[in-house]
């Protein structure tokens, strides 16, 4: 991934690149202090990702980034802010903000964002790749082909933040073993009985299927919990926004995305004890997904 940082303190560029440089994120190919002095050099050097601070002199962060989309600059902005202000928060989203990274800056945060946004960018260009492939099959006619369980899936972890966290082919390979099923059920099997049967579906001869259903098991459960993180930020950020809005309320208890919120809003990264539902959240994704493929 190619990152330009456009911020007016020296030291929080400092950190970012270095940031970006120590996590083999991608590389750094510009900075600017300003707003006014990014313009010219983020259309030319047309990065994948720019970071950008809220306020800045002259132009501030949401200024620049509508004039960039006015000059067509197609790349992902990601909003550097160290206030919560709901209107610019929610003229940020507007203009196509997708993630914020809170100031003091914190590598934690920082990693997990940026890798998010990556596997984005990865998902969008597989899926233009698909499209234009189609489109050279059948040119001149719009196709509606139908979309894989896979497809469903991924779009929904992809609205949750959570399509690049290492349990999210687990997930998949989880409800595509439900979907598989002749006859298709409301209620989940155990948990032990569905992780045993994604386990066998590995191609490896040699694989202790129960050693690995283990392992299934918590890599699906620090997936999920990524998602309450990802869903309390969007949340302690603006409680209207539409992903917290579906998602928080029917994948998880509440309570715990609220006592997560209040964690982050105390400006506090480390990590906080957070009761895990794996069977709530892998009931709802099944029933969600199983909904939707039937109305395609």
């Amino acid at each position: 991934m190619r990152y330009f940082i456009v911020d007016d303190d020296t030291a929080s560029r400092t950190m970012l690149k270095k940031i970006i440089m120590e996590g083999e994120l991608g590389v750094v190919i510009g900075e600017a202090e300003s707003g006014v002095a990014s313009i010219t050099s983020i259309l030319d050097m047309q990065p994948d990702v720019v970071l950008i601070d809220l306020l800045m002199p002259e132009l501030d962060g949401i200024e620049t980034i509508m004039k960039l989309r006015k000059e067509d600059f197609q790349g992902q902005f990601i909003m550097i802010s160290q206030i919560v202000n709901k209107e610019m928060v929610g003229e940020a989203y507007e203009n196509g903000v997708e993630f914020f990274i809170h100031k003091p800056i914190n590598r934690v945060e920082v990693q997990s964002i940026l890798r998010k946004t990556a596997e984005q960018f990865r998902l969008k260009d597989s899926l233009l790749a698909i499209r234009e492939s189609l489109e050279n099959i059948n040119p001149g006619k719009t196709m509606q082909r139908k979309q894989s369980v896979k497809e469903i899936v991924l779009s929904i972890l992809n609205d949750m933040g959570i399509i690049g966290e290492v349990g999210s082919d687990d997930i998949v390979k989880a409800m595509e073993v439900l979907m598989n099923e002749s006859e298709r059920r409301t209620q989940l099997p155990p948990l032990k009985d569905l992780y045993e049967a994604v386990a066998a579906k590995l191609d490896s001869p040699k694989v202790d299927i129960k050693k690995e259903s283990k392992a299934i098991e918590q890599r699906i459960r620090r997936t999920i919990l990524a998602a309450i993180n990802n869903l309390a930020s969007l949340g302690s950020i603006d409680n209207t926004n539409p992903e917290f809005e579906y998602y928080a309320p029917r994948y998880f208890d509440f309570q715990e995305i609220r006592h997560q919120m209040l964690h982050i809003q105390d400006s506090k990264f480390d990590s906080l004890k957070v009761k895990i539902n794996s069977k709530k959240f892998l009931q709802v994704l099944y029933l969600e997904t199983l909904d939707k493929y039937k109305k395609q």
